[in-house]
């Protein structure tokens, strides 16, 4: 959400999502991935500072390949 016009946003978010494929990163729309975790609609998952945490047995998540 912003109170920004929409093409500024796009254009800052695709500033964002270039950076992070300089980084390495290789999934496609990151943050969208990033901000689809924090939904209440996937209560075994959630992103914590240490990681990527299953709810359900309180384990971190492994990192895939």
């Amino acid at each position: 959400m912003s109170d920004q016009p929409l093409a500024q946003v796009h254009e800052r978010l695709g500033s964002m999502e270039r950076r992070l494929v300089a980084l390495g990163v290789t999934m496609a729309a990151p943050f969208m991935t990033l901000s689809f975790l924090a939904l209440s609609v996937i209560p075994e998952l959630k992103i914590t500072d240490r990681g990527l945490v299953d709810v359900s047995r309180f384990e971190l998540v492994p990192a895939g390949d």
